[in-house]
């Protein structure tokens, strides 16, 4: 569960990166929300990766 914790900041990012990926490729790219949420990930999951790795 430990090793979970520590990259789940990068995960997020990854996260939102493919959801990015599949909506460009699913014609999502009008839908304002699918966008805002991807980038929401993004944000949160850089965060938690500087948060957790200077609590580490």
């Amino acid at each position: 569960m430990n090793s979970f914790k520590k990259y789940l900041g990068a995960i997020l990012v990854i996260l939102g990166a493919i959801l990015i990926i599949c909506s460009y490729f699913m014609g999502w790219n009008s839908y304002n929300g699918v966008q805002i949420g991807a980038m929401g990930l993004m944000i949160v999951g850089l965060l938690l990766y500087i948060f957790l790795g200077k609590k580490a």
